[in-house]
């Protein structure tokens, strides 16, 4: 059986200007990929935004389309510039400036999972390495484009929520309401990526249905999200981080027995969120 690029899933008719976008739940390991990982079938997915394109499911009730990622993060990382690749993991690649994310093992192609730890063994070819960006990278890239397009000149303008979720740890020192730890962090690249009243709007929905929110600290939004966010075309773009252990066991990467209510806790926001977007379809040239 052929792998698919991207799992792409669409209301029957699109009648908002939402789009979510899932690039780190993937989960289908190519064999080769696991065979040749010095970890075991669990510690390989401790990078894996594990069930958020589930938890987003509910997308497609309300009239936004979903794009999910196919392959693992470990394997490519679709939240990374496509030229963001490591010479420490792909032969022959060059390093092109400082970049803090190459450098910890965290490039397109990443050297590591969670904590640091290595995936494999040395390196592989640059020609396993553009392999890996045609078949999955590129093929993403261009349907989530297709979409914003598609919704923006629908309804001139779009808002894309970029789904994904982060260790307990990597928010154990922030603070949110109260000073407490916050469940969820919104990220729009302080301020850049979508516009001010959208992340109130959105950072409200999420505060109704009980969550502690916090912005931009420790995760302001990454390659999509600096990519994608223009405002100032009518094109928006908020990062969304939720605190896995909501919802999982980090440990053996299951659903933990909260799964269900913080789903249907986030199927509420979404349908605000497609409720808000729903403006009116724009009127064709004459």
């Amino acid at each position: 059986m052929t792998p698919v690029e991207y799992h792409l899933h669409l209301p029957e008719t699109i009648t908002c200007g939402a789009v979510f976008s899932s690039p780190h739940s993937g989960r289908d390991y190519p064999a080769a990929f696991l065979q040749a990982s010095v970890l075991d079938a669990v510690a390989i997915r401790s990078s894996e935004d594990a069930f958020v394109d589930q938890l987003f499911g509910a997308a497609t009730d309300y009239g936004a389309p979903l794009l999910a990622a196919s392959a693992p993060r470990a394997f490519v990382d679709l939240n990374r510039s496509i030229d963001e690749l490591d010479p420490a993991i792909v032969d022959g690649a060059r390093q092109l400036g400082s970049n803090p994310r190459v450098a910890s093992g965290l490039g397109v192609i990443p050297r590591v999972v969670s904590e640091g730890r290595a995936l494999i063994s040395g390196k592989i070819t640059m020609e396993a390495a553009r392999q890996r960006l045609e078949r999955y990278y590129r093929p993403y890239h261009t349907q989530l484009q297709d979409l914003l397009q598609t919704s923006r000149a629908a309804f001139g303008q779009v808002v894309l929520l970029d789904c994904h979720s982060m260790p307990r740890d990597a928010v154990a020192n922030a603070s949110g309401l109260f000073g407490r730890m916050p469940e969820i962090v919104l990220g729009d690249r302080f301020g850049s990526s979508c516009d001010n009243g959208y992340v109130e709007e959105i950072e409200g929905f999420l505060k109704q249905a009980g969550f502690r929110v916090a912005r931009n600290t420790p995760f302001a939004g990454a390659h999509i999200t600096q990519a994608y966010g223009r405002p100032s075309s009518g094109q928006h773009c908020i990062q969304i981080e939720i605190d896995r252990s909501l919802y999982l066991n980090e440990k053996t990467v299951t659903k933990s027995d909260q799964f269900e209510d913080v789903r249907a806790s986030l199927s509420g926001v979404v349908a605000q969120i497609c409720e808000m977007t729903g403006w009116p379809m724009q009127m064709a040239a004459e």
